[in-house]
């Protein structure tokens, strides 16, 4: 290549950069829109399962889903929701239930929006609602996706879901993200990420003042339990964290930090058996646990830290980690023990006396 570029002059090496340039810019885009077009098909070819469920059960079991809702068990009239927050393990922890649903007999459903907005339009929270309470053939189900938490009772439902969720130290979670969408992960390698080419470390965006790491990127986790209302979504609403600790306490059975995955886990098997029974040996000694792990993410400096914990923004979010920590750690200490490094589980620990009458 050397002589080549002694042979030639000047004008022609020129011409032959600029053309193997636009080379690879035109194969660049083709892979671009090659990437597009497989997310199409994918999208389409879950639609198309989709229906085909549907008109098969419509045929033969029209009489069935006419009948009363009460002829289900108790156990198989059960749909979770996992309202997944983006770079808290959801991946990981998703995979679980992904591996046990064929053992364990319950649907797995991904709830895929569209650019992945986590707020709903009121028409398809009409849909996802009946969906998931009168879908009797995908019950027992565990739905999951990047959604806001939505209240059932406001649209009549007598049986509400059984929610639950994974949080994280709000700014782990923002250099995981802010790495993600520069690097990806060992999940799908070779896929284009939307920040892809962009060296700056988190570090230099923090110290030039970037958009992608600025405190405003904080607020994640208080909306998505705060749910559909607009102030939810206004950055820094005291109402909003309010309103996200009311539903952590109130409407969600159980919460998770990342840091401490495996209790909760555990805590899910021993609560949920009916879904998530060996869910703790699958996470010890599987595979796919820990598949998830963002590239290229390097540890932010104590300066940039503190740089970000200045702001109200953090400040807010993390009483709402604080908060959810607190409460995970609370109902831990009433259910697990540790003895000699390992983890179990309290035995039963109430019963039933004075059972009148004596007949």
């Amino acid at each position: 290549m050397g002589l080549l570029r002694v042979m030639m002059p000047p004008k022609f090496q020129l011409l032959a950069l600029l053309a193997f340039a636009v080379a690879m810019f035109f194969l660049e885009n083709q892979i671009q829109k090659l990437e597009e077009s497989r997310g199409k098909l994918e999208r389409a070819i879950a639609r198309h399962e989709v229906r085909e469920i549907e008109q098969r059960h419509t045929q033969d079991g029209q009489r069935e889903r006419e009948a009363p809702a009460s002829l289900l068990s108790d156990s198989e009239d059960v749909v979770i929701i996992y309202n997944r927050v983006p770079k808290t393990a959801s991946t990981s922890f998703t995979n679980i239930a992904y591996d046990l649903c064929g053992k364990n007999r319950y649907h797995v459903l991904h709830i895929n929006t569209t650019k992945n907005n986590p707020v709903m339009s009121i028409q398809d929270q009409v849909r996802f609602v009946k969906n998931v309470t009168e879908w009797r053939e995908m019950k027992p189900a565990f739905y999951h996706g990047h959604v806001s938490f939505l209240d059932f009772t406001k649209f009549g439902v007598k049986r509400k879901p059984i929610y639950i969720n994974v949080i994280r130290d709000p700014i782990e979670r923002l250099v995981s993200y802010y790495y993600f969408l520069r690097f990806g992960d060992d999940y799908r390698p070779g896929l284009r990420r939307r920040k892809q080419g962009d060296k700056k470390t988190f570090d230099e965006c923090v110290s030039a003042g970037g958009s992608d790491c600025a405190p405003e990127k904080l607020w994640l986790q208080i909306p998505f339990f705060c749910g559909h209302y607009s102030e939810c979504w206004n950055v820094g609403s005291h109402w909003a964290l309010e309103q996200a600790k009311f539903n952590l306490v109130n409407e969600y059975m159980l919460v998770g930090v990342t840091e401490e995955l495996e209790d909760f886990v555990m805590m899910l098997e021993a609560a949920l058996p009916r879904f998530f029974k060996g869910a703790t040996e699958l996470y010890k000694t599987g595979k796919k646990s820990h598949l998830r792990k963002t590239s290229e993410k390097k540890p932010p400096t104590k300066e940039s830290v503190a740089k970000l914990q200045q702001s109200a923004i953090w400040k807010m979010e993390n009483e709402f980690y604080e908060f959810a920590l607190e409460q995970f750690q609370f109902v831990r200490a009433h259910a697990v023990r540790e003895k000699d490094g390992e983890l179990y589980l309290l035995a039963q620990n109430f019963f039933y006396e004075k059972i009148y009458p004596k007949n």
